[in-house]
Formats: C-alpha cells, sequence, structure tokens
C-alpha cells in the first residue's frame, strides 16, 4: 500500500525485500540450466554467443540431441542411474525406518549411545571410507556391479536422524493403545507410523536420488566398463568421445539425463517442502 505521497509505505517496503532477494537468487542459480538449454539448441557457431535471447538463429536442437543419443548410449546411462538410485533408496528406508523407530519409541540400553554415534557418523566424508571400500570391493571381484556402485550408501545414517527427528512426534498413547490390541512393534512401526510421516519419506527420497543419480567420485572409482555407468561417470565418457569440442550435443546430453531429476522434484515438491518444514515438530 501506499502513503499519502504516492510512495509504497515502509512496511511494504519490508516485505517485498525478502522476495525480491529470494527471485534474484533464483534467478541466478537458474542461470546455468538456462543457459544448457539455450546451447543444446544452437549451431556451433553461436555456442559462444553472450546473448540470452530465448530464440536462436539457427535452430540446431535435432542435430544436437541426435548426436547427444547416437554417440554414447545416453538412455542406458540414465537406466543404470534408476537401478542404482532406486536400489539404494530402498535399502535405506528398509533399514533406516526401523532403526529410527527403535530410537524414538523403544527404550532400551544404550539408546543415546546408539544416537549418538548416528550423529557422529554425520560428520565423516564419504571419501574417508573410499579406500578400505574399494580394496574389499576389488578383493571380493565385486568392480564393475551395481553392487560395488550401491554399497556404501545402502546404510545411511541421515535417512536414520531423519526418521527419528519425525517419529519422535507420533503420539505415544496410540502406539501404547496398539500395543495393547496385540500388534506387533513391526506392525506399529511399518502400518501406523510410517504412514504418518510420508512427507519425511518423500524429502529424503527426493535428498537420495538426487545425491546418488549426481555422484561422480564414487563410480569413477569403481566403474571402468560404460555400460554401466550412471549418468555423471557418462557425461565423462561422453565427453571423452567428442574431445569436449561438440558443445551443443554435450549441453544436449546434459540435458537429458538432468531431466530426470526435475521431474522428480516437480511431482514430490509439495511432500518434499511439509516433510522439511515439519520434521521435528512436536
Amino acid at each position: 500500500m501506499s502513503d499519502k505521497t504516492g510512495f509504497l509505505a515502509p512496511s511494504t517496503y519490508s516485505r517485498l525485500l525478502p522476495h525480491a532477494v529470494l527471485m534474484t537468487g533464483a534467478l541466478f542459480m537458474l542461470l546455468p540450466f538456462y543457459w544448457m538449454l539455450l546451447t543444446s539448441i544452437r549451431a556451433p557457431a553461436e555456442i559462444f554467443n553472450v546473448s540470452l535471447w530465448p530464440i536462436p538463429q539457427s535452430f540446431h536442437a535435432l542435430e544436437n540431441y541426435a548426436a547427444a543419443t547416437q554417440t554414447v548410449p545416453l538412455f542406458r546411462f540414465m537406466l543404470n542411474g534408476v537401478i542404482v538410485c532406486l536400489g539404494i533408496l530402498v535399502v535405506q528406508l528398509l533399514v533406516a525406518i526401523p532403526a529410527a523407530y527403535a530410537l524414538a519409541k523403544l527404550p532400551f540400553p544404550g539408546a543415546k549411545l546408539f544416537f549418538s554415534l548416528v550423529i557422529g557418523a554425520l560428520c565423516v566424508p564419504m571419501q574417508v571410507l573410499a579406500l578400505p571400500l574399494f580394496i574389499g570391493l576389488a578383493w571380493a571381484d565385486l568392480l564393475n556391479t551395481y553392487f560395488a556402485l550401491m554399497a556404501p550408501f545402502l546404510l545411511s545414517v541421515f535417512a536414520i536422524f531423519l526418521f527419528r527427528q519425525t517419529f519422535k512426534s507420533y503420539p505415544d498413547e496410540i502406539i501404547q493403545a496398539a500395543r495393547l490390541d496385540g500388534m506387533s512393534e513391526m506392525a506399529i512401526c511399518w502400518r501406523l507410523v510410517v504412514p504418518s510421516a510420508l512427507p519425511a519419506i518423500a524429502a529424503f527420497a527426493v535428498f537420495s536420488i538426487v545425491a546418488h543419480w549426481n555422484d561422480l567420485y564414487w563410480p569413477m572409482i569403481v566403474i571402468s566398463d560404460m555400460r554401466l555407468a550412471p549418468p555423471p561417470l557418462g557425461m565423462l565418457f561422453f565427453a571423452d568421445a567428442e574431445s569436449g569440442t561438440n558443445y551443443g550435443a554435450l549441453m544436449a546430453g546434459a540435458a537429458v539425463l538432468t531431466s530426470p531429476l526435475v521431474i522428480c522434484f516437480l511431482l514430490a515438491r509439495r511432500q518434499f517442502i511439509e516433510g522439511i518444514t515439519m520434521t521435528g515438530v512436536k
């Protein structure tokens, strides 16, 4: 609202300023994706054109996307990413949900110690464990397998922590009533507590899928076969095949490999936001 002089009131400025800052940050974050899409439809002569106009002088999308899909098996890379991400996510949920329920709702000796270990494990980076894991997988002759890609991530301490904070807010009275009705602890966990925590599970699923779809460090260590390469490693093989010169095709390949993540987030955005904002609220 404006005052008598025609200017906006100070309270209006205070409300608009945060939105303006957020919109500016969003534009800077979206700019690389916009440039990627724009480059993927440009002709080679326009690649280094600094113009951000969305309509190129020469529409080259068909050639770029055809080159991207024919030079290397992009869809095979995407299939590998789906297999690895879903395999990791399923095992993470099967392990983390009962563990989090036990830490949140079952009093047992050493519960605080176990939770402290979970917090401590959050501080251990993946790079610390890479060498012993690689040696173990090499000794077991499991390199260049899907299992090698998934093995270090099948147990997620972040999932245990996140679900434990969510399960703590579930009413103890309902759990006690279910026990009196004869339900087992596993039945209470999966049939009562888990349905109430679906937003948190959806939020973790988005985190997990995005993290492992984009992971390049570990696949570079355990995978040398192009047929098993996940999307980021596949893009490296693509860059080698193209000698890094066909930027239009490279950006077309990047757009193809990024699209599943965008679709995944758009489908789960409401549950993702709800799960993040409500986690740990009593």
